[in-house]
């Protein structure tokens, strides 16, 4: 059965844990620029991650691990100029929190001073609980992310489904409800089993979102780029298109270029 939509005038941490408590699916969809994240927010989507993913498709790299601070703060202070109603979560990038709980404090609090984004979310459980307990103490809300953690990609060699086995699935849950106690206000959970993902978010308070997780969780988070197909490599199980655009710009492309070079381009209409 579907659940009522509330509307929200600014959407909160606090606005996602009631929408868990009431049944209502969140949504989640990356943003990197002021254009992208304008459209998005009108359109009502309740969150907008800045991912360290721009690191993919913004830039060109295989992984995330190439974006810096900076061009987090960079991205995320273009989405945050553009939104008026939705919460703005932006990636610690790989290296600036993992070493050392300080090191994390000092790159989530300037990502929060330069950008104005409203979180954080970093990624891992027990390894970076000291980290995440320091952010949380400055005032700095903090979403988790457990299961694939694309940030550690060499270490474990491979993009495929995580917690097939007892024990990791066993210890997926200890760090979900670790990640709960401390403070985080959500955890994401990337490509793992459906029936693990809707047990932890069965057994947690906070919200769960969802990007190859099932359907069992609070909501669902995809990369804007891919979800509307502008990216055509990349086919993994979890992503559905929702348009075609990859064919529909480079059709654009193509009659622009044509019409140049024909002359049609531009006609009496369109000179001064």
């Amino acid at each position: 059965m579907s659940v009522a939509k509330k509307e929200y005038k600014r959407v909160t941490v606090k606005s996602l844990v009631d929408m868990k408590r009431n049944g209502e699916k969140i949504s989640m969809l990356t943003a990197y620029d002021y254009t992208m994240a304008k459209i998005l927010d009108s359109s009502g989507v309740d969150v907008l991650l800045v991912g360290d993913s721009a690191s993919n498709v913004m830039a060109g790299h295989e992984t995330t691990l190439p974006i810096t601070l900076d061009q987090m703060i960079y991205h995320a202070s273009s989405v945050v100029r553009a939104i008026e109603r939705c919460l703005v979560v932006v990636d610690l990038p790989f290296g600036s929190y993992q070493s050392d709980p300080k090191e994390a404090l000092r790159s989530a609090i300037r990502i929060m001073k330069e950008s104005g984004g409203h979180s954080i979310k970093l990624e891992g459980g027990r390894e970076v609980k000291e980290s995440i307990k320091r952010i949380l103490n400055a005032g700095i809300p903090v979403m988790g992310h457990l299961g694939l953690t694309p940030q550690s990609i060499y270490k474990f060699g491979t993009y495929t489904v995580r917690a097939k086995e007892e024990e990791e699935a066993d210890q997926l849950m200890e760090d979900a409800l670790m990640l709960e106690k401390i403070g985080c206000f959500a955890v994401v959970l990337e490509k793992v089993p459906a029936k693990l993902a809707k047990k932890v978010a069965e057994a947690i308070s906070i919200p769960v979102i969802g990007i190859g997780a099932g359907n069992g969780v609070d909501g669902q988070v995809l990369v804007t780029h891919d979800m509307l197909g502008m990216t055509h490599e990349f086919n993994p199980r979890f992503l559905r298109r929702y348009l075609n655009m990859y064919d529909e710009m480079s059709t654009a492309f193509e009659s622009y270029i044509d019409d140049v070079k024909s002359g049609d381009f531009p006609s009496d209409k369109e000179q001064y």
